[in-house]
């Protein structure tokens, strides 16, 4: 039977060297109750030490603030982390870059389907999801930092079955999980109608509880016994041994608004009208020439950054109710969030779990990703993984762009900021970026080109002044800016010479000009 206790009293039960298992999405349902006792035990007692901790996206705002996963940067209270994306807590993410903490990053698919696993007592994972990747041990194998690599922990194996390769990602038992619910009975019955996104929570009680760990839950508030409805009942009581109730500043809906936002859980529903349209920038360029590739019907997953703007230029263009867009955090239709609350949705129609969403998206119900890109090589290959001795991990990229129909890669040209002018169908570029973009060989495949032909996918990548395509002979030039020059504005600026279409032609005039483009069924590519 759950037990309502304060959070150091349910922090005061994790030992040493425990397997914890967090649950969150970068802004969205931080756990920062509990995860601020945890600290604090640690730096009044030296314990826990060396936990294992395990999470999809990690929780953050992407500064380092005390906050989120930021809380876990105590030299010792972290011995290894694994995990999906660690961008958005910069502190811990520094750890593993230092080599303090071993780091292994894996697809957020696979680190939520490994919850499912160890729920249902399964061995582990297989899948085809990281294959050419960083992922694939043939590579790197998950392993993100030396000290990772001296612990003999093998995280993913290579198997061969009825002459196909495939990956093995073996289950890892959870000691503690420490998650996040809206509400909570007099029973422990816990809901979750408050929160932006539909998290991994139950699956990580269900692996913590089946392992016979412990499940940690915080709460905004105790409600009455039989209050909730059945159905908005997420966590069931049998699953749930330890209740918090968090103070207010510790339960905020997400970093991204200090306000409750009820268009984004599906309360109500505003006017996609008040929704302002982006500034001519090359963000917009960038996102219009993507738009551009939209179809009716079709499913759509964007991205975090330059991605997220085709929404945007959709929902400008009156195009929005023709495609349906998802999210890899669990929201299906409406406006995905940009910027830092980006993996909420307004107006959303569905609002799945990340487990399900990553069932769809591996089985290929995707027509269609907008992905950003860090650095594209002469084979076509992306990483927007690892930079340096800066490593961010893969999130939900991997199984998106191996299982995605048609893949759009979006990006500026360079590296850093550019400055333009924008207007008149033209564009001028008066001062580029200082870095390279377009590399002979990217630093970390997160996206195999190789991969890519053997699946037969229609792949390109955008930037403001260039679209390439992914052919048999690599990356290939099919169209540029109005305004730009071939050489001085695009070959001069990459690490090798592109192959170049024999009809090279002009990219719309339209992205170029501060009114509407006026998208239609008509047009040649697009809707």
């Amino acid at each position: 039977m759950a037990k309502f206790v304060t959070a150091q009293e349910a922090i005061s039960r994790v030992e040493d060297g425990m397997t914890v298992g967090i649950s969150g999405f970068g802004a969205y349902s931080p756990c920062d109750e509990l995860l601020e006792a945890l600290a604090e035990r640690f730096r009044n007692c030296g314990h826990p030490q060396g936990l294992t901790v395990m999470a999809g996206i990690c929780g953050g705002n992407n500064k380092e603030d005390n906050i989120a996963f930021n809380r876990l940067r105590e030299p010792g209270l972290v011995g290894t982390l694994i995990a999906a994306h660690i961008g958005n807590a910069p502190m811990l993410a520094g750890m593993i870059r230092s080599n303090e903490v071993a780091g292994f990053l894996l697809p957020l698919g696979v680190v939520m389907h490994l919850y499912r696993a160890a729920a249902g007592r399964k061995p582990g994972v297989l899948t085809h999801v990281g294959l050419g990747t960083f992922a694939d041990p043939r590579i790197e194998g998950c392993k993100a930092n030396d000290k990772a690599k001296e612990q003999g922990r093998e995280v993913v194996s290579l198997i061969t079955i009825n002459g196909q390769d495939s990956l093995f990602y073996p289950t890892i038992p959870l000691d503690v999980c420490l998650i996040r619910g809206s509400y909570a009975d007099e029973d422990g019955n816990i809901s979750i109608q408050h929160e932006a996104i539909t998290g991994e929570q139950l699956e990580l009680a269900e692996a913590v509880h089946n392992n016979g760990g412990m499940v940690i839950v915080q709460v905004e508030r105790i409600v009455e016994r039989g209050s909730l409805h059945p159905r908005a009942v997420r966590i069931h009581k049998s699953l749930v041994d330890y209740v918090v109730k968090a103070r207010p500043e510790n339960h905020l809906q997400g970093y991204a608004s200090a306000q409750y936002r009820p268009e984004i859980v599906g309360e109500i529903r505003i006017p996609t009208e008040e929704l302002a349209p982006m500034s001519l920038n090359i963000r917009k360029v960038i996102a219009r020439r993507a738009a551009i590739e939209l179809k009716p019907g079709s499913l759509v997953n964007l991205g975090i950054g330059i991605p997220s703007g085709v929404a945007n230029v959709a929902n400008e263009e009156g195009i929005a109710g023709q495609i349906s867009i998802s999210v890899e955090s669990g929201p299906m239709g409406g406006v995905p969030v940009d910027g830092l609350g980006f993996a909420a949705s307004v107006n959303a129609e569905a609002i799945y779990s990340i487990c399900d969403i990553f069932d769809q998206y591996d089985g290929g119900i995707l027509d269609m990703a907008c992905l950003g890109a860090g650095e594209i090589d002469q084979k076509g290959n992306v990483n927007v993984s690892k930079f340096g001795s800066r490593c961010t991990g893969p999130g939900g990229f991997i199984n998106i762009t191996q299982n995605a129909r048609s893949v759009c890669f979006l990006g500026a040209f360079t590296v850093g900021k550019i400055e333009a002018d924008i207007g008149n169908g033209v564009l001028n570029i008066r001062k580029d970026g200082s870095g390279v973009k377009f590399v002979k060989e990217v630093e970390q495949v997160t996206f195999s080109a190789d991969f890519a032909h053997q699946r037969g996918q229609e792949v390109l990548y955008i930037t403001e002044r260039a679209v390439f395509r992914l052919t048999n002979k690599g990356l290939t030039l099919t169209e540029i800016a109005p305004g730009i020059d071939l050489q001085r504005d695009i070959l001069d600026c990459m690490g090798f010479m592109p192959c170049i279409a024999g009809d090279l032609h002009l990219m719309d005039e339209r992205i170029f000009r501060q009114a509407r483009m006026l998208l239609s069924a008509e047009d040649k590519r697009n809707v």
